[in-house]
């Protein structure tokens, strides 16, 4: 992977955290984001990436969005079991 499609990839997956940060609306956006973290990890490992803070920042926003979701589904169906 050349340094330009990192770069690339690293905000896409930044953008796509943005998005994934919203709950429900962003599981697909969030999904896509750590598979482009995981990427680029994985093909880009030992070399420098000026735009690895964003990429540190869309995986974590992605997270947080997947785990915001879980979160209320959880809740709702404890709601609805009672």
């Amino acid at each position: 992977m050349d340094r330009i499609t990192a770069i690339k990839k690293s905000l896409r997956a930044f953008v796509c955290g943005l998005v994934g940060f919203l709950p429900f609306i962003g599981i697909i956006p969030a999904i896509y984001a750590l598979v482009c973290w995981a990427q680029i990890r994985f093909h880009y490992r030992n070399q420098w990436n000026p735009a690895s803070a964003y990429l540190s920042c869309g995986a974590w926003l992605a997270v947080l969005g997947l785990a915001g979701s879980a979160l209320i589904l959880a809740v709702l169906a404890v709601q609805f079991m009672i």
